[in-house]
């Protein structure tokens, strides 16, 4: 009898412990606000389609030109299976696009010497940074 408080005892706290560390895991998680550089939204593009493949495009200006923090952004943009998370990156909001278009070329092609940096995640999880895709 006294063995099996023990035993409870015990896998009460290992339960307790493991429980504290996903919780700690789930609110821990990297995000946008974790990275150096600073990155501002100016246009987004989302299909309609929720059944289907779901595309998603995106233009955002950044505030210096650290490739590594780019990519990291990127991959931290939603993506769903089988769809398509595209992010074109700009460095000034006079030169990057107001509204994305649902077929390519997604922005005015005048704005394409502004874009420094391409990221994108096809169907099938395969990744692809580029700088200066346009040149």
């Amino acid at each position: 009898m006294k063995n099996t408080k023990k035993l409870y005892y015990l896998i009460g706290i290992l339960v307790l412990v493991l429980l504290v560390w996903m919780v700690n895991d789930t609110f821990t998680q990297p995000g946008v606000d974790d990275l150096e550089m600073e990155f501002q939204e100016v246009a987004v593009y989302r299909n309609e389609n929720n059944t289907g493949p779901i595309k998603r495009i995106y233009a955002v200006v950044v505030s210096d030109t650290l490739w590594h923090e780019m990519e990291q952004y990127g991959k931290l943009m939603p993506h769903t299976k089988y769809g398509n998370t595209q992010v074109y990156f700009f460095e000034d909001i006079a030169n990057a696009p107001e509204k994305i278009n649902a077929q390519s070329p997604y922005f005015d092609a005048s704005l394409n010497p502004f874009c420094i940096g391409k990221y994108e995640k096809k169907a099938m999880g395969e990744e692809h940074f580029s700088k200066y895709p346009f040149r």
